[in-house]
């Protein structure tokens, strides 16, 4: 599992053109993204990590009047973001690496984070802290309990990890986030654990 969790990166380089195409554009997770929106304010920034090519999530967010920076490892699939949405900020980026100098009004983790090996999902809430502006909104997804899972992609092994619930919970209160809601395979959502959670 840990050569997988290494080959992430290389990975969404090698087959972007493949995830452009396969990555469904039906916007499932509509319901979890307006609530998360309900809690921007006005014209907010909003950080997507691991935004991939863009779609369905950061259009949605820009069309909801977000400006949007998006930051992924991939930079074929950043390169689709530019093309698309030249208006808004793209940066090829390891999100374990992030140090972008400034605060968000919202971030945004979905289906990126839990490509994380465990330890290496411990050390994004410092990171999700310190690019949180007060009262900024955070969602994610994880698994639905402790583990990893191997999945596959065009034919190679995809890592995915996931802490226990109790210890995310643990981790948004250190970092001064307060959760929201958490919902665990919401069957609303194509069965993802959702975590929506506000800095305080």
């Amino acid at each position: 599992m840990t050569d997988s969790a290494a080959a992430i990166v290389s990975l969404y380089e090698r087959h972007a053109a493949a995830y452009d195409a396969l990555r469904g554009r039906k916007l499932m997770e509509v319901a979890w993204l307006e609530r998360f929106c309900a809690l921007l304010p006005a014209a907010p920034s909003v950080l997507d990590i691991g935004c991939g090519m863009g779609e369905p999530i950061a259009r949605h967010l820009i069309e909801r009047g977000c400006a949007v920076t998006g930051v992924d490892s991939s930079g074929p699939l950043i390169g689709l973001c530019r093309e698309r949405f030249p208006e808004q900020s793209w940066q090829v980026a390891d999100m374990r690496d992030l140090a972008l100098g400034r605060r968000f009004d919202g971030l945004i983790a979905w289906d990126s984070f839990f490509h994380l090996r465990h330890d290496d999902q411990r050390l994004m809430f410092p990171l999700f802290r310190q690019h949180a502006a007060e009262s900024a909104a955070l969602l994610f997804t994880s698994g639905p309990g402790h583990g990893e899972a191997i999945g596959t992609f065009e034919g190679e092994p995809l890592y995915h990890a996931s802490l226990a619930p109790e210890e995310y919970r643990r981790l948004l209160g250190e970092n001064g986030f307060v959760v929201i809601d958490h919902v665990v395979e919401d069957a609303a959502c194509g069965g993802h654990t959702v975590w929506l959670a506000q800095r305080h």
